[in-house]
């Protein structure tokens, strides 16, 4: 066999449905079916947008994948507000919990206060800061096992 490695196209998703493909094909293979579904949450007033988030659900769990709250609405409780509304939709479809990451100059603190715990990390992502994973079951129980 010989192999070729290039570049796809600048439109990647027929690339990405290949690869999609194939993790899907392996998820079932060991009884483990992926069904993903997104979901996005956004809050207003009136006609004015505050913020949203975006986020995935496969395997019993949501994935956050962005949080935004527009600079003016900032420290109004927008963002704990979202983050409500989407622990209870997880609540509402039986998940087993929810999981994020974010980075050490954005909110990790606002998550902790959230009941999050931290994970995981990459140090130096970007240089002097790092990339933090944070999760949180819905049962109660600590995510890592003591």
């Amino acid at each position: 066999m010989t192999v070729e490695i290039r570049p796809a196209p600048s439109d990647i998703s027929a690339a990405r449905d290949r690869i999609l493909a194939v993790i899907f094909e392996q998820a079932r293979d060991a009884a483990l079916p992926f069904t993903p579904k997104e979901l996005a949450l956004e809050a207003w007033d009136g006609d004015r947008w505050l913020g949203g988030l975006t986020a995935r659900i496969t395997q019993r769990w949501m994935f956050l994948h962005l949080l935004g709250v527009a600079r003016h609405a900032q420290g109004t409780g927008v963002g704990s507000r979202l983050m409500q509304a989407a622990e209870d939709e997880a609540r509402a479809r039986d998940l087993i919990g929810l999981w994020l990451d974010t980075y050490s100059f954005q909110a990790p603190g606002f998550y902790a206060k959230l009941g999050y715990e931290e994970v995981g990390r990459i140090p130096d992502y970007p240089p002097g800061q790092a990339r933090i994973f944070l999760a949180k079951r819905l049962d109660g129980r600590p995510v890592q096992a003591p």
